[in-house]
């Protein structure tokens, strides 16, 4: 296994958006694309990613490849690296996984494998009855918005209308974001549909706008939410939010 990254900022903005919530995980190297799915340790958030060989100016895997990783030291090694390095992984003699940045200067940094034991995280198939398209930059604002205000957020899907809406003990936000072809904000759903998530794993989440100008929002009332970012024959990042269903 060889891979080599002329702009290694897929990889790096990835992998540290990916630890805020997940602190060990099994990346999947087949000769397509990295792939990583996990759960974060509470069980509330599922992280599903994948770097696609065509990013890399060099991608040599003749078959699957499963490593364990401590994603906050890989994150600490990536940190190293800046835009004009050229990024080398490949695993060593050790059987350790050997990052080379090299520039005016060659680094190199060697990386355990580490042993997981849970089982191998599946992609749940979830179907949705309303689907969002809008500027990564508009659904921040308005997450940054209902952050000043409470915990959880409502997400609340009208014809051709997109609502975010968190209560305080005192305060109250409202967020409308309209269909409009202007700002590029699609609304696929005919139904009025509401569900509630937690505002502190959203934040983390929306950090996906680094990778891509928009996203993909799904939910339905009481289900999983899904946002999904996405540069094409590059990267695709998305993120399944357990919802905070209370009773009423």
């Amino acid at each position: 296994m060889r891979l080599t990254l002329a702009e290694p900022s897929y990889l790096k903005e990835s992998i540290s958006i990916i630890s805020d919530l997940v602190n060990e995980a099994r990346f999947k190297i087949t000769p397509n694309a990295i792939e990583l799915v996990a759960m974060d340790p509470a069980n509330v958030a599922m992280v599903v990613f994948k770097l696609l060989s065509s990013c890399f100016s060099e991608y040599d895997v003749k078959k699957d490849i499963e490593i364990g990783i401590n994603l906050s030291n890989l994150k600490q090694v990536l940190r190293r690296a800046s835009p004009k390095d050229m990024l080398t992984i490949e695993m060593d003699d050790d059987n350790r996984l050997k990052i080379q940045l090299e520039s005016a200067t060659t680094r190199t940094f060697n990386l355990p494998i580490i042993d997981l034991e849970e089982k191998e995280q599946k992609v749940p198939e979830l179907k949705f009855p309303v689907t969002i398209k809008t500027s990564s930059s508009v659904l921040n604002e308005a997450i940054a918005d209902v952050d000043v205000v409470g915990e959880s957020v409502a997400f609340i899907a009208e014809p051709k209308k997109f609502i975010l809406q968190a209560e305080g003990d005192l305060n109250r936000a409202r967020i409308e974001i309209r269909e409009d072809d202007a700002t590029k904000v699609s609304i696929n759903g005919d139904e009025k549909i509401k569900a509630k998530y937690s505002i502190e794993y959203l934040k983390k989440m929306i950090n996906g706008s680094k990778l891509s100008d928009d996203v993909v929002v799904q939910f339905s009332k009481d289900y999983p939410l899904k946002l999904e970012y996405k540069t094409v024959d590059k990267v695709m990042l998305s993120f399944i939010l357990a919802p905070r269903v209370e009773n009423d």
